[in-house]
This record gives C-alpha cells, sequence and structure tokens, in this order.
C-alpha cells in the first residue's frame, strides 16, 4: 500500500519536500497561506515592490498527484493532524516545517498574503518620502536591506546599527569586514557595537528617535526593526516531551525528531539541528528527508540510517548588496562582487522557485 506523508509548512522545505515525494507516496501539504513567500525578494521588494507579483506564488500547480490542504495546523499526534477547520489529517508519517516570522514587509502576518502586499506598498510609500533611515539588527536581512536601499535609493542617509561589535562575528573576518566596506563605500553609516534601547516596535517599521546603548541619540524618518527570526514552534508545543533552544525553535535528535512520537519529524526554521535559520541550511536537511523517508516507506528501519550531519561553522551564506555587488562565504572560502551576484544577487532565486511551484 502507498505510505501516506503529511508535510506541515509549505516553505523552503515543505513545498520542495512535497513535490520530490509527489510520484512516491500519497502527498497532503498542510499550509494556512493561499502563497508561498519567497522571502529574499520581500527585502528587495522594499525598493522594488513590482517584485511581489513573481515572489508571492501560488499553490495551485505545486502537486499533481498529491493535494493542498489550506487550514492551519493545530494538534499533532502519532496517527494524525488535527486542522483549525475541525478536520483531521491521517498520516504514516509527518514532518513539520512551519517556519519562522519576521517583521513586517519581510514576512506577513499569519496567513495574510493581502495585508503583506499592502503593507509592502504602505512602507515603500515611506521609504520614498524619507531622507534618514534606521535599520536596527545587522543579521542577514538587515545588512541585506541596507544594501538595496543603498542601491536604489542612493540619496537616503541609511544607517545600520548592530549590538555585536563587527559584522557576521561566528563567521570568518574577511565575509564582514568585506561587507562593512562596501555598505561604508554605498554611503551606508555603521554603528557597531551598541543596542537600540528603546524600540517603539519590534514587528513593523515607524518614524522615531532611537537611544542606543551608549546614550547617544538618533532620529529617524523611518526605522526598520529586523531583529531576527523568531520559530513558529505553535504546532510543536502541543506535544508533551519538547524541548526549545534560542529564538523559539525546538530541539530535534539526530533523525530530526521533536519529541517521542517515532513517525513525526522536523526541520527547517522550526528546529535547532545545528544549523542557522537559513535556505543554505534547508538544502542540506532537504535531501537527507527525502532520501530518509524513502527508505523508510521501503521497510527500512530508522535507526538503520544514518542520522543527519548539519552543516556547522562552514555553512556557506550568501549575501548581496543589492543587484550588483556583495559577499558571501561558500564552506573554505570567501567570494566577492561577481560571484554573489551570479548566484544570487541578480535573481534572488525568483527564478527557481517560480519553477518549483510549477508557475509558467
Amino acid at each position: 500500500m502507498t505510505k501516506r506523508i503529511a508535510i506541515i509548512g509549505g516553505g523552503y522545505l515543505g513545498a520542495e519536500l512535497a513535490k520530490s515525494l509527489d510520484d512516491t507516496a500519497d502527498i497532503t501539504l498542510i499550509e494556512p497561506r493561499s502563497h508561498f513567500v519567497h522571502a529574499p525578494a520581500m527585502i528587495r521588494a522594499v525598493v522594488d515592490p513590482s517584485l511581489l507579483d513573481r515572489s508571492l506564488i501560488p499553490y495551485d500547480s505545486l502537486l499533481r498527484n498529491g493535494r493542498v490542504v489550506r487550514a492551519r495546523a493545530t494538534g499533532i499526534d502519532k496517527g494524525g493532524v488535527t486542522l483549525d477547520n475541525g478536520q483531521r489529517v491521517e498520516a504514516d508519517y509527518f514532518v513539520v516545517a512551519t517556519g519562522s516570522s519576521n517583521a513586517m514587509p519581510f514576512k506577513p502576518v499569519g496567513d495574510d498574503i493581502e495585508g503583506l502586499r499592502q503593507a509592502n506598498h504602505r512602507i515603500h510609500d515611506q521609504l520614498k518620502a524619507a531622507r534618514s533611515i534606521g535599520i536596527v539588527g545587522a543579521g542577514a536581512v538587515g545588512t541585506e536591506l541596507a544594501g538595496e536601499i543603498a542601491h536604489a535609493m542612493p540619496d537616503k542617509k541609511v544607517t545600520l546599527i548592530s549590538g555585536t561589535d563587527c559584522l557576521f562575528p561566528t563567521m570568518p573576518d574577511k565575509l564582514g569586514k568585506g561587507l562593512a566596506k562596501k555598505l561604508r563605500d554605498a554611503g551606508v553609516k555603521l554603528i557597531l557595537g551598541k543596542r537600540a534601547e528603546n524600540l517603539q516596535s519590534m514587528t513593523a517599521p515607524y518614524a522615531g528617535s532611537l537611544t542606543l546603548s551608549d546614550g547617544s541619540e538618533h532620529d529617524f524618518d523611518l526605522v526598520f526593526p529586523v531583529l531576527g527570526s523568531r520559530a513558529s514552534a505553535e504546532l510543536l508545543e502541543t506535544l508533551s516531551d519538547t524541548e526549545k533552544s534560542t529564538a523559539n525553535r525546538v530541539k530535534v535528535d539526530g533523525w530530526l525528531r521533536p519529541s517521542s512520537l517515532p513517525n513525526v519529524f522536523a526541520a527547517g526554521d522550526v528546529v535547532d539541528a545545528g544549523d542557522g535559520m537559513t535556505i543554505v541550511a534547508i538544502s542540506r536537511q532537504l535531501p537527507w528527508l527525502k532520501a530518509t523517508l524513502k527508505e523508510l516507506i521501503v521497510g527500512k528501519k530508522l535507526e538503520e540510517m544514518r542520522p543527519y550531519k548539519p552543516w556547522g561553522p562552514k555553512a556557506p551564506i550568501l549575501l548581496p548588496l543589492g543587484p550588483k555587488r556583495g559577499n558571501s562565504f561558500l564552506g573554505l572560502f570567501t567570494v566577492g562582487d561577481f560571484l554573489t551576484r551570479k548566484m544570487k544577487g541578480e535573481d534572488l532565486f525568483v527564478k527557481k522557485y517560480n519553477k518549483l511551484l510549477n508557475r509558467s
């Protein structure tokens, strides 16, 4: 008999895993949103809203054999998933890939795609009207946003603020130093080693002043709070024996299981498997999950299979500063503008994900 696999969450891991197993198992993808949200393009869409139509991709054509159920999962057990519409999806194996949340307009609030569109246009208009912009948080989103604004709107005064003394302190020095130089060359002011003490909002841009940890005051026409993602772990929290790490992420065992339920796996941003909350991390978890589930389907025991091995400190990261410049770490060495542009900066993988979801 064909095995049933329920995948909860249609983000980067869930959507691609569902499609890759569509000819192998009876697939149900459970996702409350009507559209796949291509997050890297949402950063550039702040300066170029025309990207929205190509970066919010309907799920309608993703699967040929399986089905996409538009609903939110509210409970999970060994036999099935309970949905917010009262229905239940039963399956033999489950993969929880509910992702993470971030500030507007980089991800929607819940499943509100239209709200994301409206927020994008509103914040784009605010950005056009603003002269001074403060970006609080110099992770990937904050750094890329600074680069995008500096490239598309060079007349703006952009300030990037970080509590760390350098950019990307856990990565090789060459990466952060190179990015810092390119941002400064583009006119971006960097304030490093100082925290913002009085953010008015953690979830949406606003106009106002910032007090930093050194006591200095800074006024901005627009402040972007970009302090990192937080895992959307509500479904896994319904299990009694899960444990949390940082950023609301759930711990997993060597086979990406978050609890004592032997047939429930979890992956992507929602779990702490030793990887960062990046698409690159998912690119490593995805093939492992695909191969493992295929082996389980034919009767192999999980404990006989090789456990998942995370990227660790050598995880690549691609950081464009607009469509032309940027730096990337590729696991063994750092590269600059040309390769960053060709790998990510020019297209931001927009074509790839439209192809994945079978959108012409």
